[in-house]
């Protein structure tokens, strides 16, 4: 089952398409986090909506917002698909252990060996305010995120 609205979000530290380590709690306090979770790296569905998010993202990346996209894909996988899709926001890598924090939000499908479309919206206190669970083959709506954040 997927964390809920009211929940706190489970902390993690993956690391990014350049090796950096992200850890969720460096944003507590400062930002507010869009934390998106996609199946796979170059397929089509992803790859529509991290570029839709990459065309708007001053929406998504600012003073205010930081956007997180997690994946079970290696780092080296995100890295190529990131620099080929000029993805300028954090890819993380939830490789190994396998879907850990995929399977700490509920949105891992063991059976496919990877996260389901999720998306959690954070607070800076780190608890979640909105979220939204979509089947594997269904794209996510991009203005209900712009209309989640505008409640914060």
């Amino acid at each position: 089952m997927a964390i809920q609205v009211g929940d706190k979000a489970p902390d993690f530290e993956l690391k990014d398409n350049h090796g950096a380590t992200v850890k969720l709690s460096d944003f507590r306090g400062e930002k507010n986090v869009v934390l998106l979770f996609y199946p796979f790296a170059f397929t089509g569905v992803c790859t529509g909506e991290l570029c839709e998010l990459r065309d708007n993202l001053p929406k998504f990346v600012n003073d205010d917002v930081q956007l997180l996209a997690v994946s079970n894909d290696s780092i080296h996988t995100l890295r190529v698909f990131g620099e080929q899709e000029r993805l300028e926001y954090p890819l993380l890598s939830d490789f190994w252990p396998h879907g850990e924090v995929s399977r700490a939000y509920g949105v891992f499908d063991a059976d496919k060996g990877c996260a389901v479309r999720g998306t959690f919206i954070i607070d800076k206190e780190g608890v979640v305010r909105w979220t939204v669970v979509n089947a594997l083959p269904d794209a996510r709506d991009l203005n209900e995120y712009v209309a989640a954040l505008d409640t914060l």
